[in-house]
């Protein structure tokens, strides 16, 4: 498989190692001294994108055109997906999470699963938080939104989340998501019910930044020859198990 990477920092010399793990080539590097073309795109089988959220939906743009899929990594251009995603319908490829973590996606699921069952349990209040490092440009993070509206979506009490600048824990109306900024620290999400009695808590903690690079090459290989917008709820499949 040959990858063209658009965004060459941390996540992108990531990639890079993985993809070479896995006997696939680097075709072409695009970084901000080097912002990717259509021509030079061309040569690529598949692009994985790692950039800015205010960068990202005109890379998307630009692979659609180019002909090739694009796994995207960058989050916070959420605001802008319904419209992308229609562009999609005749042509073109799309693939984007907000992590690629195959455990954070394990941890997504059962984070659901955990919010339906708590409808049955009224005296339970939820919260999440979220640790990131001081580089991530957008709080709360992707992965905690995503936790958020899985809760939001399979439990009846909740409408919304907010974001919070204490840990706390709502029965109802507004999620509170709490987003700490730390020197050095990949990733960690923890959601919380508490009630009077006990608490019941899970953590996702990140040791490094491989687990969100092998799943973007997994991506890479998975969407070659479709067509369509997927996400790895598409790729995992986890309703199968």
């Amino acid at each position: 498989m040959k990858i063209a990477l658009i965004g060459y920092g941390k996540m992108g010399k990531a990639i890079e190692k993985i993809a070479h793990e896995s006997g696939h080539e680097i075709v072409v590097r695009f970084g901000s001294s080097n912002p990717p073309e259509e021509n030079k795109l061309k040569v690529a089988d598949v692009a994985i994108e790692f950039t800015r959220p205010e960068l990202a939906p005109g890379h998307i743009a630009l692979c659609r055109t180019a002909g090739i899929p694009i796994v995207v990594g960058t989050t916070g251009w959420y605001e802008n997906f319904e419209v992308i995603k229609n562009t999609f319908h005749d042509d073109g490829a799309l693939f984007t999470a907000t992590n690629f973590s195959i455990g954070v996606n394990i941890t997504f699921y059962l984070n659901r699963v955990l919010a339906g069952i708590m409808n049955r349990y009224p005296g339970y209040a939820a919260g999440i938080t979220e640790i990131h490092h001081t580089q991530k440009l957008d709080a709360p993070s992707g992965t905690a939104i995503t936790l958020a509206e899985g809760i939001i979506d399979d439990h009846l009490s909740f409408e919304k989340w907010e974001l919070s600048n204490d840990e706390k824990q709502a029965f109802g109306g507004n999620l509170p998501v709490r987003a700490l900024r730390i020197d050095a620290v990949p990733g960690t999400h923890t959601v919380t019910w508490n009630s009077t009695i006990d608490s019941i808590s899970f953590t996702h903690t990140a040791h490094n930044r491989e687990g969100f690079a092998k799943g973007a090459v997994l991506a890479a290989e998975w969407i070659i020859g479709k067509q369509g917008v997927y996400s790895m709820d598409d790729m995992l499949n986890f309703e199968t198990v």
